[in-house]
This record gives C-alpha cells, sequence and structure tokens, in this order.
C-alpha cells in the first residue's frame, strides 16, 4: 500500500483533514513556522548576554554588523541567514523521516503568503526529492474541496514567498536599523515598524483634533401641530430662505421664533413619498468580519481570529483571511435554494447579488461565508458560546447577501412660513426584504415603524400646540476603537487581512498607545516618537507611500516584480535618510528627547527633579541621575505620574493652557495632592503648573499600597506601556502586579518553585512545589506527560527553607512529628482558606492536627 504524507500548520486542521483521507494518509502538523531569521544580540533581556555579543558585534565594521544583526546581507542579494525556531528540531526530524518513508509529500498550509512561506520553509528543511513534494489548497476543510484539491495538486508559488520574503526582510530592516537610532535620541525601549507606525500615527492625529477641538452651540427649532384627528406631529425649520436654518447664538433664535409665532394659518404646502431600497451588504471579509464582530457581538479582534481559526479548522466556514467578496457558483447555488425554501419567493434576489469589493487584491479567493448553510449554529457540537454566536453572524451575513432589497417608504410633509421652511419625515417599513434575518443578529434589530402613516393631504390646516428649541453643541472626532482602526486602515490600503491583529497588538505592546474603555488613546511617548519620524523619515510615515508598498507587494506574488530590485531601492533611500538622521540636531539630525526641569525637589539628595518621557510613560527623574562624578553617586529617585487622561475626572475644555505657548496641558497625578499640569508640546515647550489641593481620585487603585507577595514590601501603583500595574518599593525585588480592567490588584500566578532533589516515585521527573487556590502541593515538572501529585511533608519545606518566599516561611516551623512520632505534612482548609499541618500513619491522615495562630503553632487533636 502507498504511503502519503500530508503537512499543515495546525494540528486541530490536521484532525479535520484527517477525517476525510484514508488510511494511506498520514497528517502531521508543523505547528506554524519552522524557520525564521535569528534574534539581535541587541534585544536580548540577559543584560550579561547582551554586553558579550554587543561587544563582538562593535568589533566589526559597520556593513557587517548591520549583516550580523539582522540575519540578512543587503549588500550581496539579500541572502538570508534562517535558523531552526527553538523546540522545532524534533517535529523536523520526524517529518523528515515520514518524508522519507512516504511516497509522496503534501504541503497544505494555508492559502496566503504566509502559509506559502511556511511550505517553502518546510519544503527547504525535510530535506527529499523535490519530484516527491506537491501543494495543495483549498479555501475550505470539507469532503469535497479536500478531495478536488488532492485530485489536482499544484507546485510551491515562489511569487507568494518572494512577496512575504519581501515584507519580512523590509520590515526588519526598518525595526533592527531604526530602534537603536530611537534609543539613542528617545529612550530605551522603543522600536519602530514600517506599517506599525503608520498605524500610530492614525490614533496621534485623531488624538491631537480632539484636544484642540473647540466646541461650537448651536441650536434646532421645531414646531409641533396637531392634525384633523389628533396626530400630533413635529416639524423641523428646515430653511431660511435658500439657506439652511441653523441657528448659532439665542439672538438669532428669538429672531426666528418671533417670525413663525406671528402666522395663524400652518398648511401643507408639499408631501413627497418615495420608496428607499436598501440592499444587502455583501458576505464578509476579514476587516468586515472584525468591525461587525466588534459591533454587534463586542468581540475584540483578536478573539475574533481567533474564533473564525477554529471554526475554519474544524470544518464550518471558508478561509478566513481574505479581502474578496467573491462567491464560488455551487456556493451560490446552494444558499439561494435555501433562501427559497425557507423564505420564499419574495425574499429571493431577482438575480445574483455581485458586489466589489474597492480593496479586493485577491480575487481568486472567496469571501467567508459558512461551508454548508444549512448547518445551524445550534448544530455545532463545541460548547463555546462565542464560537456558536461567530458563525452564526457570518452565516447570517452570507445568507442575507443573496436576499431582496428592503422596502422603505418615506413620507415627507413640508409647509412655508414666509421664509421659513418646515419639514417632517416619517419612515415606515414596507418590506423587510434581507433585514429579516439580520434583525436577530446580536444588538441589532428593526426598529423602523411599521405603522401606517396617516393620510395627511396637500393644503390640509394643522393647529399649533408649541414651538421647540433645543441647544446642541458641535462634538469632537472619536477616538478610535479596534473596529474604527481597522476600517481606517483599509479605507487607506495600509497592511492586509492577515496583519490586521499584528498591527492593532504591536501598537500596544509598545506602549504607543493605550486601550482603555475600548477606545485607543495616543500616549506621550507615542505623539515624540511619531513627531520625530514624520521629520527624518517622511516617506516611511507618508499614508500613501505605504499603501502603495502593499501594491507593489501584491505584483511581487503574481511574479510582475523582482522583489530584490523592490528591496535594493528601498533599502538606498532609507539608509540615506538613516544617516541624516543620526547627526546631531544642528546639521539635521533626529531631536533629542530632553528633560524638562520643573522646582519640584527630590526627597532622596535635595536636588530638582524634571519630566521625563519613556516608554513606561511620563515621570519626575531626579537631576542628580546624570548629574554625577561616579556612577555609585547616582541618584534614582523617580516619581510615577497617572496621567488624568485616563481618569475622566474633568473635561479636557476645563485643562490649564500653557504659559508659554497657550496650547492645551496634560494633567497628570503626583499623589493626592499635588497635580502636574504639562504642555502638550513637551519636550519642545517647558512650559508646565503645579496644582496643589485635594483632589478625589475615583479609582483607588490609583494610589493604594499593597504589600509584596516575595518580600512583603509595599507596592505602589505605576503606569506603564501596557497601563495601570504595582511595582514593589524594593529596587532588589522589582516583583509587579497587574491591576485589571475594573480596576483590582490582580493576584500573581501560582508559585512555581522547582526542587529537583526531590524525584517523584512514578516517573523520572522531579517535583516543584506549587502555590494554587487550595494551597501549595508538590507537583511532577513534566506536567501534563506525567501528573504526579502529593502534599508536602514539613520536613521537606525546612530542607528547601532558604528557597521559600516570605509568605510561605512560617510552613517551615511547623511541627515535623507528632505526639507519636508519625511525620508530618501540610493540608488546605477550604472554609477558613488557611494552611495547616496534619500527621500522617499507614498512609492514613491521623486525628492530630496543628493550626497557625497569631504567629505560632498550636495544636488540636479531635476526639
Amino acid at each position: 500500500m502507498r504511503k502519503f504524507l500530508v503537512i499543515v500548520e495546525s494540528p486541530a486542521k490536521a484532525k479535520t483533514i484527517n477525517k476525510y483521507l484514508g488510511n494511506n494518509y498520514i497528517v502531521k502538523s508543523s505547528f506554524g513556522h519552522v524557520r525564521d531569521l535569528p534574534s539581535n544580540s541587541l534585544f536580548i533581556k540577559n543584560q550579561k548576554d547582551h554586553r558579550i555579543l554587543k561587544k563582538n558585534v562593535d568589533k566589526l565594521d559597520k556593513k557587517n554588523a548591520l549583516i550580523h544583526r539582522i540575519g540578512i546581507d543587503p549588500y550581496h542579494g539579500w541572502i538570508a541567514k534562517y535558523e531552526i525556531l527553538p523546540g522545532k528540531e524534533k517535529i523536523i526530524d520526524e517529518l523528515s523521516m515520514l518524508a522519507k518513508n512516504s511516497d509522496h509529500v503534501y504541503l497544505a498550509t494555508d492559502l496566503d503568503r504566509e502559509g506559502e512561506a511556511i511550505a517553502w520553509h518546510l519544503q527547504e528543511v525535510i530535506q527529499v526529492d523535490r519530484k516527491k513534494i506537491s501543494r495543495v489548497i483549498f479555501n475550505e476543510i470539507t469532503c469535497d474541496a479536500i478531495m478536488h484539491s488532492f485530485k489536482h495538486p499544484t507546485v510551491l508559488n515562489i511569487g507568494k514567498v518572494h512577496a512575504q520574503q519581501a515584507r519580512r526582510f523590509m520590515d526588519r530592516l526598518v525595526g533592527y536599523m531604526l530602534s537603536p537610532l530611537l534609543w539613542k535620541k528617545i529612550a530605551r525601549g522603543l522600536s519602530a515598524g514600517r506599517v506599525q507606525s503608520v498605524a500610530v500615527r492614525l490614533v496621534v492625529e485623531r488624538e491631537r483634533r480632539i484636544r484642540n477641538f473647540i466646541s461650537k452651540e448651536y441650536w434646532k427649532l421645531y414646531i409641533d401641530l396637531i392634525g384633523s384627528i389628533g396626530n400630533e406631529l413635529r416639524f423641523q425649520v428646515v430653511r431660511n430662505g435658500k439657506s439652511r436654518f441653523i441657528p448659532t447664538t439665542e439672538t438669532e433664535l428669538k429672531q426666528a421664533k418671533n417670525i413663525l409665532l406671528q402666522t395663524d394659518s400652518y398648511v401643507i404646502s408639499n408631501r413627497v413619498d418615495k420608496f428607499l431600497f436598501v440592499r444587502a451588504h455583501p458576505p464578509f471579509v476579514t476587516s468586515t468580519l472584525q468591525q461587525s464582530a466588534s459591533v454587534h457581538l463586542g468581540y475584540s479582534i483578536k478573539k475574533t481570529m481567533l474564533l473564525a481559526q477554529r471554526l475554519y479548522e474544524a470544518g464550518y466556514i471558508t478561509y478566513m483571511r481574505t479581502d474578496s467578496t467573491n462567491v464560488s457558483k455551487s456556493a451560490l447555488s446552494m444558499v439561494r435554494s435555501y433562501i427559497y425554501d425557507v423564505f420564499g419567493q419574495e425574499y429571493l434576489s431577482k438575480k445574483n447579488n455581485e458586489y466589489n469589493f474597492t480593496s479586493c487584491v485577491q480575487g481568486a479567493h472567496e469571501a467567508i461565508r459558512p461551508s454548508n448553510v444549512c448547518f445551524s449554529s445550534e448544530s455545532i457540537k463545541d460548547k463555546n458560546s462565542d464560537l456558536k454566536k461567530l458563525y452564526h453572524l457570518i452565516r447570517c451575513q452570507f445568507i442575507a447577501s443573496q436576499m431582496s432589497s428592503s422596502k422603505d417608504i418615506i413620507t415627507t410633509l413640508s409647509m412655508k412660513i414666509g421664509d421659513f421652511t418646515l419639514q417632517f419625515s416619517h419612515r415606515i417599513c414596507f418590506f423587510d426584504g434581507w433585514k429579516k434575518i439580520m434583525s436577530k443578529i446580536g444588538n441589532q434589530s428593526d426598529q423602523k415603524e411599521k405603522n401606517k402613516f396617516p393620510d395627511f393631504k396637500i393644503g390640509e390646516v394643522l393647529k399649533f400646540k408649541r414651538i421647540v428649541a433645543t441647544q446642541h453643541f458641535t462634538k469632537a472626532p472619536v477616538r478610535y476603537n479596534e473596529a474604527s482602526l481597522v476600517k481606517e486602515l483599509e479605507k487607506r490600503g495600509i497592511g492586509r487581512p492577515s496583519t490586521y491583529v499584528s498591527i492593532i497588538s504591536t501598537i500596544q505592546d509598545r506602549g504607543y498607545v493605550c486601550l482603555y474603555h475600548a477606545h485607543f488613546y495616543a500616549m506621550k511617548i507615542g505623539e515624540i516618537v511619531t513627531d520625530r519620524l514624520s521629520e527624518n523619515f517622511y516617506e516611511l510615515m507618508d499614508y500613501q507611500f505605504t499603501a502603495n508598498m502593499e501594491g507593489v507587494l501584491d505584483k511581487i506574488a503574481d511574479n510582475q516584480t523582482e522583489w530584490k530590485i523592490v528591496l535594493d531601492d528601498f533599502f538606498i533611500r532609507f539608509s540615506e535618510q538613516l544617516s541624516v538622521a543620526e547627526k546631531d540636531f544642528e546639521d539635521g539630525g533626529m531631536r533629542q528627547n530632553s528633560m524638562i526641569m520643573t522646582s519640584i525637589v527630590c526627597s532622596l539628595c535635595g536636588k530638582n527633579m524634571g519630566i521625563r518621557v519613556a516608554v513606561t510613560g511620563v515621570f519626575l527623574s531626579c537631576e542628580g541621575y546624570k548629574n554625577i562624578v561616579s556612577l555609585k553617586s547616582r541618584c534614582k529617585n523617580t516619581i510615577n505620574l497617572v496621567p488624568e487622561m485616563l481618569q475622566n475626572s474633568i473635561p479636557r475644555s476645563n485643562h490649564f493652557k500653557c504659559e508659554k505657548c497657550n496650547s492645551v496641558m496634560d494633567s497628570y497625578f503626583i499623589d493626592s495632592c499635588r497635580k502636574l499640569h504639562v504642555c502638550v508640546n513637551n519636550p519642545l515647550c517647558a512650559g508646565y503648573n503645579i496644582e496643589n489641593g485635594e483632589f478625589g481620585i475615583q479609582k483607588i487603585s490609583d494610589f493604594c499600597v499593597v504589600q509584596c507577595d516575595k518580600c512583603m514590601y509595599d507596592m505602589y501603583v505605576k503606569f506603564g506601556r501596557f497601563g495601570k500595574y504595582m511595582l514593589c518599593s524594593n529596587l532588589d525585588c522589582k516583583n509587579t502586579m497587574k491591576i485589571s480592567s475594573n480596576d483590582c490588584v490582580v493576584p500573581k500566578k501560582s508559585l512555581v518553585l522547582p526542587l529537583p532533589e526531590l524525584i517523584c516515585e512514578k516517573s523520572n521527573a522531579y517535583f516543584v512545589l506549587r502555590d494554587g487556590k487550595a494551597g501549595i502541593f508538590l507537583a511532577a515538572n513534566t506536567f501534563p506527560k506525567s501528573r504526579e501529585t502529593r502534599a508536602p511533608f514539613v520536613e521537606e519545606l525546612v530542607r528547601f527553607r532558604d528557597r521559600l518566599p516570605k509568605k510561605l516561611s512560617y510552613l517551615a516551623d511547623a511541627p515535623i512529628y507528632d505526639i507519636y512520632g508519625n511525620k508530618t505534612l501540610v493540608r488546605f482548609d477550604r472554609k477558613s482558606k488557611q494552611q495547616y499541618v496534619v500527621s500522617m500513619k499507614d498512609g492514613k491522615c491521623t486525628s492530630w492536627k496543628s493550626f497557625f495562630i497569631n504567629g505560632c503553632w498550636k495544636i488540636k487533636s479531635d476526639k
């Protein structure tokens, strides 16, 4: 019997495919990428290794040092030094052995560029004859699609591989060449990205529009009139002569009121009835799925894509990374038959609804749709309700896309009083069409009136009841949320379906933006980095350049452009801009992120403190850190500043104005008695203001103090790149704890204390001491391979007393034996939530117990 090896990138996908193939097929997973470029020595967290590796790199000339750091040689044909990812050696060995013993190998990774790159890397490392390797592509994991793809195998699309490499190399060049410059000029720990930096610019520009927005007053004027049968209608004054009527002052409003009240006759002069046909929306692509799931289900885009990945790998939907609205003929036939059978002829569109999606670059792909439209969400075996809700959304959207348009009747009544025009509009749902199925999605509902509108006729006289004026104010632009930011990126042609999640995640991880109450706020360090990059790398930060580069990558994938030429052109221009930016500011280089000195005095050394901006946020730093004779005399005192912007306690309109440049100021809490107002143009403007008083902080965790679980020192709130967190005041400890979105301190994960001296009885593994919800216990270090667990004996805790954290050291003082000489072990009382000691004889617990009460162990015996 012939044997065939099928390699996919996901174990869940392998499990689903295995159901459709015969026994002569072996389906294995590569667990994602198997090779990548080497990690950069400059970004190693271990300071000792960092110094050693950086010293070795510094010995090389500039070109070789760059090649060493990025793992690519841009000077000699873009030769890349790929390395096997850590932990993938066994997987590659197994795949290579299976490939050699198989008659043929099929690479069945995803159909996008990343999937093609994974297939190419697998082809390079499994080391078998290329004639034995084929590529299979399928848009959905169903029996028909799988069998069709294996009957018509193809070869690797090297154009897609080159496009993926071009993107990867370009992003690596920007990140690894630009980041050291940001470290030198602005702050340590910063990084830049070709696409992510442009996304940060969008958030920063929106933040500044909100900050500089000046609200303006305007009014709306209504007249309530009554018909002959008692119907009350509210007419709005919409025009004054030929111009729109939008009064901005009360004086203008009073003049209009006086004119309108002078007449005694309110006669309908015109009536217009028209049908409004609303066509169904197209089936989902990646971006619209992310937006709809955010609006209707409240899912983050990361959660949406993880759920969609599970649905795809289980065979429920088609491939979820696409920007095409195309649908196969068989799928169209399937959904139209379903609509006819379930909803009837009137709900089926007369002809196939076809959609043109403006950003579509992958016309051969399909939209996101269910593999079988007759399969409802209730039929999904997975118990995850979120998974079912997302599938229901995808299914309903696909069905609705081929349903007939909805039909509304809009009736508009108007009348003239002098130069003023009054208007009333009423909308009635005449035929719901595609809305019949979409009204059941999430929080979406059909709220249109379905009652018949009274038959008002031209010339009918209405009675006056009252005149109503409502005051309004223009509103600032709304901050981006995840869905709207993806929509803006898509609109500008920035990024692709497979990159939206990584873009959103990266700009948060770098500390440039903060997601607070589901909206993005630009952090100060994000504004500074955006300004510096815009000044010195205008092409890199240009929206159009980034969008055009996506188009160039698409041409590379279609074998229309040589990828190395594109990289050469980019590298030459970028290197020239980088060499200029590295110079001093006086010579055209990048501006420094200077510290702005204040009158606040350091509590440790008496020197003044200055305002500094780093990746962890805005803080006060002692002047004595740099004004030193020796390193030992440095003053490392800092004061954390909590942004008032994230407290929402005071509207921005009430903020201070900078005395130097008249710009608005950002406010920060120093403590509960002092607030620091800093000019938004910092560090270019040195303006600041200190406000004293007692500030009612809404959130107790902003200044709360908790004890460190490691050293028992006090922990204080800090604000970092990932938001608020607790930091231990002991500089030697550096322990941290998370703060949740509802301002509660999140307990640390279970203690994991390795004890290699304690060997397990059932395996060759050793025990580790863990601290869970049910107290401390010993577990095998190879879990879940070995699931051996047991309670620790007190004598074992005494043996490892020096390794125990302080909060558990009292357990090592417990009695080792009971009064009869039996060994004691530690147990947990679920009611009192405390540890106690019990003795054991012949494998069973005795009635002897000891509890830790008032700082000492007391013995209690059950009678």
